[in-house]
C-alpha cells in the first residue's frame, strides 16, 4: 500500500482503506457518468458519524466537513475512537439500490465544473434562460471550502492533506472589506442568466453579521446585476445544534442562516 500520512491509518480500517484507494485510482469520474455517480456516493460516505450510523467509512468525524488531520488524531485518541471495518462495495450497492428504487426522472440536467461567476462564458449557459437560481455562497469568515473539504478533494485526486489557495485563490470570503465585492460578482452573472420574472434564492450567513445586514448586503449588491431586482421575502432560521459543537466545543461560527428570495424584471 502506498505511503499515506498517519491520519489515514488512524482514520480507516486497513481493508476499508484498500477499497477506497482502489476506487480512487479506478474511477474515471470526469469521463464516465456511471463512475461520476459512484464517486458521488463515496463522497457522501467518506467520513461522518460512524459511531451512530453504518453509512460512513471513517472513524468518528463530522459529515459536513473534514477536520484537520492532527486534530482528528488527537480527537480519536482522547475519546478512544477506532475506525470501523466497512465493506465499501457493499455500502455502495446498498446506496445505489436506495437511490434507484424510484424511476429515473424524465428531465435531464447538465453539470459544469466551474466557478458560477464564470458560467456566462460557457456556451451551455444562455442569456436570460434560467427560471431560478438556488445558491449558498461562502459565508463571511466562517469556512474555507478548500480546507474543510480536503478529504473529499483528496479522493478526487488531490493531495492527502489540507490545502489553501491551491484550488481557489479568491479569499474575499475571509475579508469583511472585500466580501460584498465577491457577492456583487455573483449578481453580475445572475443578471446574465435569469429570465424575466425568474427568481434567485440565496442562503447566507457570516460571523458578526446580523440577519438584517445580510439582507441589506444582498439587496445592495443586486444593483450591479444590470436588471431590476426586487426582494420578495426573507426569513431567518436559527441553528440550535451545530455539528462543530460536538467536535470542536467552543468554536465560533454562525448561529443562524438567512434565506432570501429575489425576483428579476
Amino acid at each position: 500500500m502506498r505511503t499515506l500520512p498517519a491520519f489515514f491509518e488512524r482514520g480507516y480500517n486497513p481493508r476499508t482503506l484498500a477499497q477506497i484507494l482502489y476506487l480512487r485510482d479506478a474511477l474515471r469520474w470526469r469521463l464516465r457518468r456511471s463512475d461520476a455517480m459512484v464517486a458521488a456516493l463515496i463522497l457522501g460516505a467518506l467520513h461522518g458519524e460512524s459511531e451512530k450510523s453504518p453509512s460512513y467509512l471513517s472513524a468518528q468525524m463530522p459529515r459536513t466537513i473534514s477536520t484537520k488531520p492532527a486534530y482528528s488524531v488527537r480527537f480519536w485518541d482522547k475519546h478512544d475512537y477506532h475506525p470501523p471495518e466497512r465493506d465499501v462495495f457493499g455500502l455502495l450497492a446498498r446506496q445505489a439500490r436506495f437511490r434507484y428504487a424510484s424511476p429515473l426522472p424524465e428531465l435531464r440536467g447538465q453539470v459544469e465544473l466551474t466557478d458560477f461567476r464564470d458560467l456566462h462564458r460557457y456556451g451551455s449557459a444562455k442569456r436570460q434562460e434560467a427560471s431560478c437560481i438556488i445558491t449558498s455562497p461562502p459565508y463571511l469568515d466562517v469556512t474555507s471550502f478548500e480546507e474543510d473539504q480536503w478529504l473529499r478533494l483528496w479522493f478526487l485526486g488531490g493531495p492527502p492533506h489540507p490545502t489553501r489557495n491551491r484550488i481557489s485563490r479568491d479569499d474575499r470570503h475571509e475579508l469583511a472589506s472585500a466580501y460584498w465585492r465577491m457577492v456583487a460578482d455573483f449578481w453580475r452573472t445572475a443578471g446574465f442568466l435569469v429570465e424575466r420574472g425568474g427568481h434567485v434564492v440565496v442562503r447566507m450567513a457570516g460571523k458578526k453579521l446580523s440577519a438584517d445586514s445580510v439582507v441589506q448586503g444582498l439587496t445592495g449588491c443586486a444593483a450591479v446585476a444590470g436588471r431590476e431586482v426586487s426582494l420578495v421575502s426573507w426569513e431567518k432560521s436559527e441553528i440550535p445544534k451545530r455539528q462543530t459543537d460536538a467536535f470542536r466545543p467552543g468554536s465560533i461560527g454562525v448561529r443562524f442562516e438567512v434565506d432570501a428570495v429575489f425576483q428579476m424584471a
